[in-house]
């Protein structure tokens, strides 16, 4: 008895990590040496995922009578626990990852978003965009048409100032010839005026 309420903590401890999770992935990586654990661990801690290793008799515990009881049946061996309240793809995508590059890492099963998904299923999660890419992508999907209009109206603008500058030009070429031509039809009245005065006396 006084095992069992020394554990109690530990199960409680698992239970709250799992309550308000996103998701929830688990892995054997007893074959990892230090310096990959140590690698593995910092890129999860950096894209907010808790990462610890409990006993599969806790884990089993704690998941009894949630929705995590599914997974029970892959507490075999060494087993680690990846947790994630905010990004639910996160862990899978960094540990399946690792896995490429780490044999020693090997997938168990996981809690996406309420669903359970094996081993090859949290492979097909881990192929996902995070939840920045993805944002990323809409942003830029959205930017691209308005970068685009703008664009084109900036070269309408330019081609309409264009216009106007040519169309400019174009009138006051026209109005040269006239003002030029002007003096030459007063001088013929003048002429007309002097010979009449002439006449006159």
């Amino acid at each position: 008895m006084a095992k069992v309420e020394l554990k109690q903590p530990i199960v409680d401890e698992i239970s709250a990590r799992i309550k308000d999770a996103q998701s929830v992935v688990l892995v054997d990586s007893c074959g990892l040496t230090v310096a990959e654990d140590t690698v593995l661990r910092k890129q999860l801690r950096e894209a907010g995922v808790t990462f610890k290793v409990y006993k599969n008799t806790l884990m089993r515990r704690a998941f009894e009578g949630t929705d995590y009881e599914e997974m029970t049946e892959y507490l075999k061996g060494f087993t680690a626990m990846a947790v994630s309240d905010s990004d639910a793809t996160a862990p899978a995508r960094i540990l399946a990852k690792f896995a490429k590059d780490a044999d020693a890492l090997e997938l168990k099963c996981g809690i996406v978003e309420g669903v359970f998904y094996d081993a090859s299923g949290i492979g097909t999660i881990a192929s996902i965009p995070s939840r920045e890419e993805l944002l990323s992508k809409l942003l830029g999907s959205i930017q691209s048409p308005i970068t685009n209009f703008a664009r084109v109206m900036q070269q309408l603008a330019d081609k309409g100032g264009a216009a106007a500058a040519a169309s400019d030009d174009a009138a006051q070429d026209q109005s040269a010839p006239e003002e030029a031509a002007e003096p030459a039809t007063e001088e013929p009245a003048e002429a007309a005026a002097e010979e009449e005065t002439k006449t006159e006396e």
